[in-house]
């Protein structure tokens, strides 16, 4: 081979082996964007599920203390043994059945619009309310339970005489449905800050003393006919909070004056 050939042939040698350098800086540079921006989705990928759980982190309702102007109702009280709560007297004219779950933000609202001028009625003496605190959210809480234990705390209340302050309170501080709800210890402790003492009221919170008459009562309701409504699999059952009613006649909220309404008739 000449001396030409083997110079041309070590300078084709020389070419391919840059070429192959040139690749492979080109493979690792490819290499190391392809891992930078691996890296940069995965980064932004966490932050969105940090976002995200800050976001959807149960919100902490307001510290349970006795609502402002409370007012205290110079009319018997007294808890039937179904676990629901008369409120008002005997000579009455009319006794409305209200079914509420202190989680509900409807009854919120109902008791916002209405809940005045109830009392002062039931005050009054025109009326008289049977009060139904069904344990019907239980799973809408976070942690679940904060239906139950509430209408319990409530129950365990009347047997204190402070029904009407504690039942006020929660509406007036009620949590948000799907949120953290009070707990037994927070139930407990507004009860002893409403002028409730000694352990049997704390023990009866903290025990869930009524749930079971509390579940009885919500599936009786679900099956009064009065207080049913179809479901979508044809089904009956009870159609949820709030509902208002007199004897078996079940009253429109959609009319906004069923309480005048109810004393004229």
């Amino acid at each position: 081979m000449g001396g030409a050939e083997r110079n041309a042939r070590k300078r084709k040698q020389q070419q391919q082996a840059a070429k192959s350098v040139a690749a492979a800086r080109g493979s690792t540079g490819g290499d190391r964007k392809k891992i930078l921006t691996g890296v940069a989705v995965v980064a932004a990928l966490a932050a969105a599920l940090v976002v995200g759980i800050v976001l959807n982190k149960p919100s902490t309702p307001e510290a349970l203390t006795p609502a402002a102007d409370l007012k205290a109702l110079s009319v018997p009280v007294q808890r039937q043994a179904d676990a629901t709560v008369l409120v008002g007297k005997d000579t009455a004219k009319v006794t409305v059945d209200v079914y509420e779950d202190f989680l509900c933000p409807i009854c919120g609202t109902f008791e916002e619009k209405y809940g005045s001028q109830l009392r002062d009625h039931v005050e009054a003496g025109d009326l008289r309310i049977r009060y139904h605190v069904l344990p019907l959210l239980v799973r809408l809480s976070d942690p679940e339970g904060y239906s139950r234990d509430s209408a319990n705390a409530a129950v365990c209340a009347a047997d204190a005489g402070k029904f009407t302050e504690f039942h006020d309170t929660l509406y007036a501080k009620q949590p948000e449905e799907g949120g953290a709800g009070y707990t037994k210890a927070q139930l407990a402790q507004l009860g002893a800050d409403l002028g409730i003492t000694g352990d049997t009221f704390k023990s009866c919170v903290e025990n869930g003393t009524y749930n079971q008459a509390l579940d009885a009562d919500l599936d009786k309701a679900d099956a009064t006919p009065h207080l049913q409504a179809e479901r979508s699999d044809g089904s009956k059952g009870f159609r949820g909070t709030p509902a208002v009613a007199v004897g078996d006649k079940l009253i429109s909220l959609d009319n906004q004056n069923w309480i005048s309404d109810l004393l004229k008739a």
